[in-house]
């Protein structure tokens, strides 16, 4: 039996994570700041982590935040992982971190780097968006009278869950390096992902696309953040808003 520490445990993905691991009868710890035994502010440090990673095969670090602190905390794990022996570090990182010039995909591109570098067996798997993230930004914009769309961008949104059943199998396998990326199954327009969440929600919008400036603009319009090459997710969009919404 495998002992595997889940950073981020309690969020979308680290929960199902923690899930499938456990399932297959794996030792799982869950780190999170908020979850004893193992409360601990990644971006802090300190004996939590030591004590969180002892005795530890492998960690699988989902934990993550928009807000920053993701540099200070890979380079505290890192830290903790390697004084306890730890032999294998799998990281989730975002398809396009060295494509598209948004600050998170730099920070996620930088803790990649502090993996790779790290001296320890390692794997990192990127993904696309998952369903959910996509449902909340549309949530967000179809408050307004008109929903606002940057013009000829795409998407490719994966099933979470999917991605979670990866994350397991690589957990278990041994330091693979960088692995295939991992991409939803369909590449979509993000006009008709809106008017897809619009019509499965019963809301009635207007969909207006607004070219727009800026360099990271530019690199989400010319796909920067898409796999097309690795359509392997099977769960489509409409799917995923059937089984959310019903209205499919």
């Amino acid at each position: 039996m495998t002992t595997i520490l889940v950073t981020g445990g309690t969020g979308t993905l680290g929960r199902l994570v923690v899930g499938r691991l456990r399932a297959d009868g794996h030792e799982v710890r869950v780190l999170s700041r908020r979850t004893p035994p193992y409360a601990v502010d990644l971006r802090e440090g300190g004996p939590g982590l030591d004590a969180a990673v002892a005795g530890v095969d492998t960690v699988v670090h989902c934990a993550s935040s928009p807000r920053g602190g993701d540099e200070e905390a890979a380079a505290h794990l890192i830290a903790a992982a390697r004084k306890a022996g730890v032999g294998h570090l799998v990281y989730i990182s975002i398809v396009g971190v060295d494509r598209v010039p948004l600050g998170y995909y730099r920070t996620k591109h930088a803790v990649e780097r502090l993996v790779e570098e790290s001296g320890l067996g390692w794997t990192v798997l990127r993904a696309t968006q998952f369903h959910d993230l996509v449902v909340t930004v549309l949530s967000t914009l179809s408050k307004s009278p008109v929903l606002p769309l940057p013009a000829g961008v795409s998407d490719q949104p994966v099933e979470v869950s999917e991605v979670a059943d990866r994350l397991a199998e690589l957990a278990v396998s041994p330091p693979s390096g960088r692995v295939p990326d991992m991409g939803g199954p369909e590449i979509r327009t993000f006009a008709s992902l809106a008017r897809a969440y619009l019509k499965s929600t019963s809301r009635h919008r207007p969909v207006l696309n607004l070219p727009l400036p800026g360099r990271t603009y530019r690199a989400f319009r010319s796909g920067g953040h898409l796999t097309p090459a690795n359509r392997t997710g099977k769960r489509t969009f409409e799917e995923y808003l059937e089984s959310r919404f019903g209205n499919g």
